[in-house]
C-alpha cells in the first residue's frame, strides 16, 4: 500500500531520486538531505505505515538487521566514532514527515550534534501504576 501523497512513498519507490546506499524488498536506506552530521541516513519501507505503531512486526524486526547491516558498514565509510539510531512516533514527538523511518545518525567525537532530554525520576508510584498495568 502507497499514499500518493507521501514523498517518502515517493522515495522509496524510486519516483524521486535520491542517495541510496541499500536497497532489498522492504526497504530503500538513503542519504539525509538534510543531514545532523555526516553519513546521516533514512531506513524508508517501501509500503506506507504512517509510524511505529502501524508497521507490521515482520518489519519492525527487520528494520534493525537492515539498521545493524547499514552501520556496519558506514561507520567504517565514514569514520565516525558512534551511532545514534532514532525513530519519532507522532508530531509531539519530532515526528514530521508521517510516513514511518528510522535515522541512523554518525557521531564523532566533539561534533555539535544534540539528542536529549532532561532526566526525571521515577518514583515508587509512578513504577507500580505501570508495572500493574502492563502485566
Amino acid at each position: 500500500m502507497k499514499n500518493e501523497n507521501c514523498i517518502f512513498c515517493k522515495i522509496a519507490a524510486g519516483e524521486i531520486p535520491s542517495a541510496t546506499i541499500y536497497e532489498d524488498d522492504d526497504f530503500r536506506v538513503i542519504l539525509d538531505i538534510e543531514p545532523a552530521s555526516k553519513g546521516h541516513a533514512l531506513i524508508l519501507p517501501k509500503e506506507h505505515y504512517a509510524n511505529l505503531y502501524e508497521l507490521p512486526e515482520e518489519l519492525a524486526s527487520k528494520v534493525l538487521i537492515v539498521a545493524k547491516k547499514v552501520i556496519t558498514s558506514m561507520t567504517e565509510i565514514v569514520g565516525c566514532d558512534g551511532y545514534n539510531v532514532l525513530q519519532n512516533n507522532g508530531e509531539v514527538a519530532g515526528q514530521t514527515v508521517f510516513h514511518f523511518h528510522m535515522h541512523l545518525i554518525p557521531r564523532y567525537k566533539d561534533d555539535d550534534v544534540t539528542i536529549g532530554w532532561k532526566p526525571g525520576k521515577l518514583t515508587d508510584v509512578l513504577k507500580e501504576q505501570i508495572l500493574s498495568k502492563m502485566k
